[in-house]
């Protein structure tokens, strides 16, 4: 069996690179924070209802039909995207508008695509 190129054949600590590394390492909760902020997006559907709600706020309904969803599967995929603070709500009389959190969703929608793009 052919040897992993991209494994070490030695093993040898870079103390003062691994001192530097450490130094900058994010505390534990914000490495959790950035984990769930990535899972929900782990899921092709909460992706595209993004990318719709990047294009246009909508309603439940509206995704629904875009998505050949029910109100109810759209409803419940809203509320991770709500409860990651990645969408926002507006209630205009009867009805209920979603529409990204803010700039930084769409960023992260345009790095993904860029770099599966490559």
């Amino acid at each position: 069996m052919a040897a992993d190129k991209a494994v070490c054949e030695v093993c040898v600590i870079h103390r003062d690179a691994v001192d530097r590394a450490a130094a900058r390492l994010p505390d534990r909760a914000a490495f959790a924070q950035l984990g769930s902020l990535y899972k929900a997006f782990a899921d092709p559907t909460r992706v595209k209802i993004l990318w719709a709600l990047k294009e246009e706020s909508l309603c439940v309904c509206d995704l629904a039909a875009l998505l050949n969803m029910t109100a109810s599967a759209v409803s419940h995929q809203l509320k991770v995207l709500r409860l990651s603070s990645l969408v926002r709500y507006e209630r205009k009389g009867k009805i209920v508008y979603y529409s990204l959190a803010d700039d930084h969703v769409t960023e992260i929608l345009a790095c993904g695509f860029s770099h599966i793009n490559e």
